[in-house]
């Protein structure tokens, strides 16, 4: 199956909002000083938050992976998966993870690129630079692309909003019917939007 833009019926473009991510979607990470291989069928049932960054040994980046660190756990506890993903190698990221002290912390999957294949599919790929956008896609356990945000390279990210819009996501998947209103937080009040709600909001 080939993964680009294209005419043909086995190809599909970038993905976005209420798309599925194909099973058969591999890619390589570097976890717990080993490399090894991840595929979206092996996702599927959980939450998936995937990171794309631009570069290794850069600056904003090592700031963004040690915040989402610093919240991987209340992710796992929400049934998530944190995936950082740049189009350096394997071997990139083990010399990051060895030598800066904020990268030395990560216990999560750090997403190796080199193809740009994954950048391309999620429509992060800058073709003329070869590195990612800042792009962050929340993904269903069945797959389905949730939430899609894409900052500019001198803007750096919250894990804490991330991980509201997480829960947010998982409220409305668990609770048909129903809407998260600005600024909503675990445990606020939800909408459920009808022809009576009009104009009286």
């Amino acid at each position: 199956m080939c993964i680009q833009t294209c005419q043909c019926g086995d190809c599909f473009g970038s993905l976005s909002i209420g798309d599925v991510v194909p099973e058969e979607l591999e890619f390589s990470v570097y976890q717990g000083n080993a490399e090894r291989k991840i595929s979206f069928k092996e996702l599927r049932g959980k939450w998936v938050v995937l990171v794309f960054y631009p570069k290794d040994f850069t600056f904003v980046c090592p700031t963004e992976l040690e915040d989402m660190q610093r919240h991987y756990e209340a992710f796992q506890s929400e049934g998530g998966e944190v995936i950082s993903i740049s189009t350096d190698t394997v071997e990139v990221h083990k010399a990051w993870h060895d030598h800066s002290p904020a990268i030395g912390t990560l216990t999560y999957p750090m997403g190796a690129d080199p193809s740009h294949e994954m950048s391309e599919v999620f429509g992060v790929l800058i073709p003329e630079e070869g590195v990612a956008q800042r792009g962050t896609f929340i993904i269903d356990p069945e797959g389905v692309i949730r939430c899609v945000e894409i900052t500019h390279d001198a803007i750096g990210r919250s894990a804490k909003e991330t991980l509201r819009k997480l829960k947010a996501a998982k409220y409305v998947n668990e609770h048909p019917g129903n809407v998260c209103p600005a600024a909503w937080e675990e445990g606020g009040e939800t909408l459920k939007p009808s022809l009576e709600m009009v104009g009286k909001i």
